[in-house]
């Protein structure tokens, strides 16, 4: 599952991040398991994770076992909701140029 659209308009691994966090909604990930799923060093993964929290769009439950992050609400789709098919114009252009 994809983050909302009005999401996807940041930095290619703040998306990337997003997109792998509402794979994972009701349980969350660790920072090593972001690390697994997003292309990126850990020092950018860290910057992406520090804007995304400052933004409000990512929230840390530290846990008895683990630290676990978890998107916010608002950028979870609704799952009832119809999937949106269309692609948008900016994602038709990053597909074309390998971005």
């Amino acid at each position: 599952m994809r983050a909302r659209r009005e999401f996807r308009d940041r930095r290619d691994v703040e998306v990337d991040l997003l997109d792998a966090l509402v794979d994972r909604a009701e349980e969350g990930m660790t920072v090593f398991e972001l690390r697994a799923a997003v292309d990126a060093d850990i020092d950018t993964i860290e910057e992406a994770l520090s804007a995304l929290k400052s933004d409000g769009l990512i929230s840390v439950d530290s846990g008895e076992d683990r630290v676990v992050i978890l998107p916010a609400d608002r950028v979870v789709p609704d799952p009832t909701a119809e999937p949106e098919d269309e692609q948008s114009f900016i994602d038709a252009v990053r597909e074309k140029f390998g971005f």
